[in-house]
């Protein structure tokens, strides 16, 4: 029989230390020969991000010794910060931003010399010896410089910028025989996911580039993941029909000029028209959807109303094949032969590299991010979410009831709520199994994990809805969402709380500013000031405000009026802040100041700040506070006894 105790009062065992002690964060994949590798970012290393490498036999082992840590700084989000050749590795250092060089049976070595400077996005050119990756040159005075630079692995000193020009630059790719060169650029104030421009040239004996020939893309269409066939074809995604599909191109060669180029573009053919997305916002490098097998089939992953499928594309007929494997997100996509690699999870499962094989149909579990087993009575399946909200239109989310077998509230109670605002905004949420959001929900709460307006896998449509509209389209859905579920009876409509992280937490200070629907809120790195996020933020968010906000400080009035700092006397409910105190992207100054208007107003609010945390918290420790912080901080606020002491966190004003 279960034990009747109120919501949030159920015991757990879903706690801050298992999570922390048995998970880590699975990134970029890459195929080696039979070899696989991977980076794992481990909070109980202090969030070190390590190579691991996977042997035919099943083996695995750390290739990057401590204190190496496999990231990179360009655009500040990093990603794809390995590559490996012939069983030689070549990584980025985060402590000082350098590439060096290892093989399986000697130690890193340094190849690029110190400086100002970090890479990204690194592919080996074996005809040319040489690397050619993304270089953000940080060492002038002013916006950092971006460039495709090749660096000679004979002498790491040897640096050749290749393009130049454009403020942003990623996706280098050789053609099979090296002859070619692609890649994605774009300018301020675009982001990657709202115009690019895919452009090839030859490459010349001396290694630099020959004429520059613009293939596809532009300021209204984002392009995404050039990849080349083994018979020399060049394959990208393009939202160019409102939905990131497949299209392929014959490509201008030898000595045709740009305008011939420009006019071949009629003929970029289009493989696979649905209303689905085979691309994702490039806010790392390195992201991956597809794989070509051969010149005839692509393994690719898309996207429909939240949920991710496989499936077989073949480029003779253009009929798409799903593949059925049990998972509902999936990325990272990696080939060879027979043999595709992806990154899955599901709501029953967490994030996992899995292994397919195509003539087998076999699947294999390489590594999990998550050991723990945990029984399926304390796990919430996530429900698909539409709802109303403003202008007659219609929001997505996914609504994650209170689950745990051992444990039933009183008659008639209703659980409170925690409303979940993804960060970006440009992102999405996914059903994949999230042990944080367990935390919440074994312990008697709901959980609303919402894809507002702005949000991508539903079409750049809906993704442009945040146009000039960040803290009011964003702000309606979470707060509709929340008043459905609480006029579906699901929900106590006097418990409802929203937390968030960076854009997140800037939707969540807004709600609690700007709307009456919520009684407290949690803010993880979000934005207070809008004017200072304009004016003190790395280069690549540098202009993302004119798209959400409008160009500054011509509409400064904007600025102004939808920064919760500026109305913070309009704010009356309690709210925790958690802060990392080397973060770049939101300076801890836009907590601090709010941290001080609610305690001088009398509001409860508590302040956790972290040494040594960037733009999110990757430290066991750290993460365990947070997690058992938020809880306790509601637990006072909305009047519910803990089940388990937790370490308190101090709270002005209460």
């Amino acid at each position: 029989m279960n034990t009747i105790s109120p919501y949030g009062s159920w015991k757990s065992p879903i706690t801050s230390d298992l999570i922390v002690s048995g998970t880590v964060g699975l990134g970029q994949i890459a195929i080696d020969g039979d070899d696989i590798y991977w980076v794992e970012g481990r909070p109980s290393e202090a969030g070190r991000s390590v190579l691991v490498r996977r042997t035919p036999d099943g083996k695995i082992t750390d290739v990057t010794p401590p204190p190496f840590n496999v990231r990179t700084r360009v655009h500040e989000y990093g990603g794809a910060s390995f590559a490996v050749a012939s069983s030689t590795i070549y990584f980025s250092h985060f402590a000082d931003g350098r590439i060096y060089c290892q093989t399986l049976d000697s130690q890193p070595e340094t190849l690029t010399p110190a400086a100002n400077c970090c890479y990204a996005d690194m592919i080996v050119d074996p005809k040319g010896n040489r690397l050619i990756c993304v270089r953000e040159d940080r060492s002038g005075d002013g916006e950092a410089v971006n460039t495709i630079v090749s660096i000679n692995l004979a002498d790491g000193a040897n640096i050749q910028i290749l393009t130049q020009g454009n403020n942003f630059y990623a996706s280098p790719r050789l053609s099979p025989d090296g002859s070619q060169l692609s890649w994605i650029c774009w300018n301020h104030p675009n982001m990657p996911w709202d115009g690019t421009e895919l452009w090839v040239a030859e490459i010349n004996a001396d290694g630099s580039l020959g004429e520059k020939n613009l293939v596809a893309g532009g300021v209204d269409e984002s392009i995404f993941q050039p990849e080349w066939s083994p018979d020399g074809v060049l394959y990208f995604v393009s939202d160019k029909s409102n939905w990131w599909n497949f299209y392929r191109t014959p490509l201008p060669r030898g000595e045709a000029k740009r305008e011939t180029s420009l006019r071949e573009q009629q003929e970029i053919e289009p493989l696979c028209d649905m209303a689905a997305e085979f691309g994702l916002p490039q806010w790392v490098f390195g992201m991956s959807t597809y794989a070509i097998i051969s010149e005839n089939q692509i393994i690719c992953t898309y996207t429909q109303q939240g949920k991710w499928h496989l499936a077989s594309l073949n480029l003779a007929t253009k009929q798409l094949t799903n593949i059925e494997t049990g998972y509902t997100d999936i990325s990272s996509v990696k080939a060879r032969g027979e043999i595709v690699v992806f990154l899955a999870g599901s709501p029953i499962a967490s994030t996992a590299i899995v292994q397919l094989n195509l003539a087998t149909t076999q699947r294999e579990i390489m590594r999990k991010s998550s050991d723990l087993s945990i029984d399926a009575g304390y796990l919430s399946v996530p429900e698909p979410l539409d709802f109303p909200t403003e202008n007659g239109l219609t929001a997505f989310g996914f609504f994650y009831p209170p689950k745990n077998q051992d444990f039933a509230a009183p008659a008639g109670e209703k659980p409170p709520l925690v409303v979940k605002s993804h960060g970006g905004p440009t992102a999405a949420t996914s059903s994949s199994m999230n042990l944080r959001i367990q935390y919440w929900t074994s312990r008697g709460f709901a959980v609303l994990d919402v894809n507002y307006g702005g949000s991508t896998g539903y079409g750049r449509e809906y993704r442009r809805r945040l146009q000039d509209s960040w803290g009011i389209v964003d702000v309606d859905d979470c707060a509709n969402g929340a008043k459905y579920l609480a006029e579906k009876g699901l929900v106590d409509n006097a418990r409802m709380a929203i937390a968030g992280g960076s854009a997140g937490g800037y939707t969540t200070l807004c709600a609690l500013t700007f709307r009456d629907v919520f009684k407290a809120g949690a803010s993880y790195y979000g934005v207070s000031d809008l004017e200072a996020l304009a004016t003190d933020t790395h280069k690549f968010e540098a202009r993302y405000l004119d798209g959400l906000i409008g160009p500054y400080p011509e509409r400064k009035d904007l600025y102004v009026a939808r920064s919760p700092i500026h109305s913070a006397e309009r704010l009356s409910c309690p709210v925790i802040f958690f802060q990392g105190l080397e973060d770049k992207v939101v300076p801890p100054n836009q907590a601090e100041m709010m941290v001080e208007i609610l305690k001088a107003k009398g509001l409860p609010v508590a302040y956790v700040a972290y040494e040594g945390e960037q733009h999110g918290f990757r430290r066991a420790e750290n993460i365990k506070r947070t997690l058992d912080g938020e809880f306790y901080f509601y637990s006072r606020v909305f009047g519910f006894e803990l089940a388990e002491a937790v370490e308190p966190v101090p709270i002005y004003n209460l």
